[in-house]
């Protein structure tokens, strides 16, 4: 179990605002309750706001779901990476793009607080038993030092961070 908070170097500072967002629960018990959290959460919210966008220029609903499920996923892939031994920098992503290629609009709100279920209990159990030791590995990301540790607060707060804006400007 990691109970070690990420440290200074091992993020960058806009991280640290998903990282604040997990509060002083451990890492991994706040990514196993966000499995029915977030699915109860995302399956509360009426089809017809799929397609809702609080201003203009601002991703939907049902972008903002699938916007998740890619992140995890990359978030999932860069942990991955780092704990196999990875000495290779990985490559950062542009959201904006990546959102507009997802068809996350053609899709029900159901079949996407399905998706981010399935990927976070899959991701759930390739963290579950991360060690002290393994929470400290270090890579690089977008050129950036990361740790395990980190990665593993961001994928947990950054859902956080957009449940809470979903709440506030959505719904």
């Amino acid at each position: 179990m990691i109970t070690t908070r990420p440290q200074p170097g091992e993020y960058v500072d806009y991280q640290l605002n998903y990282i604040k967002q997990v509060g002083d629960a451990p890492v991994q018990q706040v990514l196993l309750e966000l499995i029915y959290k977030g699915y109860s959460f995302y399956t509360s919210i009426p089809e017809e706001k799929g397609d809702y966008a609080y201003a203009p220029g601002k991703w939907t609903v049902r972008e903002v779901l699938g916007h998740i499920i890619d992140t995890e996923r990359i978030f999932a892939y860069r942990l991955l990476a780092f704990i196999r031994g990875e000495q290779q920098g990985l490559p950062g992503f542009n959201q904006d793009d990546y959102v507009k290629q997802s068809d996350a609009t053609a899709r029900s709100i159901q079949d996407l607080a399905e998706e981010l279920k399935a990927v976070r209990t899959a991701n759930y159990y390739l963290v579950r038993n991360l060690t002290e030791e393994q929470g400290a590995i270090k890579g690089t990301s977008s050129g950036n030092p990361i740790a395990v540790r980190t990665i593993l607060y961001i994928m947990a707060g950054h859902e956080l961070h957009h449940m809470q804006i979903l709440k506030e400007r959505y719904l």
